[in-house]
């Protein structure tokens, strides 16, 4: 892992942007799996901002995550976040984009029907990760053990308060999340992070030691990863 430090969150985020879309200009058909909360949402802007440099009409998009038993038009739903931040701003197509259903009636077998898709259709070419106050990627929560494929994630208490949660105004449990294996076999992977309140997991992850208890010390593992930061984080 390669960590890149800024002076400013504008900064980081214009050169991320940059990177990303670098990326997709030199595939275009790209699966791009994007995060969604606070962290990635000024670098999403600035995508926003330069879409002209973006085609999408290739692109391919996968929901990382997603809360469970809430409809989909919540407005905590991380598919509320994408379609506000990302999808529609950039004209994805309903074709191209791959989700959990927030309410769908089997979580398993739509953790199945997502597993079966990256099968037919991955790895992810680019993934763009944020993390979590207690280290988690995605809904993938620090535990004894993780598991590899996509699942239905038990939801730790400090995960529950995060903003989006918060928002959605409803009693949460369970998430849907792709797995620690399904992330790391990504053949890019952005984790960008900000904000004084991940300065100490930040400082976890710096250190190398990887543990279960730290998810997204996993990312140690994989020869692509860069990080982004700013000192305030």
């Amino acid at each position: 892992m390669i960590f890149f430090q800024y002076d400013s969150l504008d900064e980081m985020n214009e050169k991320v942007s940059e990177i990303v879309i670098a990326e997709l200009q030199k595939k275009p058909n790209s699966l791009l799996c994007p995060a969604t909360g606070n962290s990635p949402t000024g670098l999403y802007k600035k995508l926003v901002e330069k879409k002209d440099q973006i085609n999408t009409q290739q692109l391919r998009v996968l929901k990382l995550d997603e809360w469970y038993a809430l409809p989909p038009d919540n407005p905590g739903t991380c598919e509320q976040y994408l379609q506000q931040h990302l999808l529609q701003p950039l004209g994805i197509a309903s074709n191209q984009y791959t989700a959990f259903a927030s309410d769908a009636h089997s979580p398993h077998n739509e953790c199945e029907r997502i597993q079966h898709y990256l099968v037919e259709n991955g790895p992810i070419d680019l993934c763009i990760l944020g993390i979590g106050k207690n280290g988690h990627l995605a809904f993938n929560e620090p535990n004894s053990e993780l598991n590899a494929g996509v699942h239905v994630s038990q939801l730790t208490p400090e995960t529950l308060q995060h903003g989006m949660a918060k928002i959605a105004n409803a009693k949460l449990e369970f998430g849907l999340t792709l797995g620690m294996a399904d992330i790391l076999q990504s053949k890019t992977i952005i984790l960008v992070v900000n904000g004084p309140h991940k300065r100490d997991i930040l400082n976890r992850l710096l250190t190398s030691n990887i543990s279960t208890h730290l998810p997204a010390s996993f990312l140690w593992l994989h020869p692509n990863v860069y990080c982004y930061y700013t000192p305030e984080g």
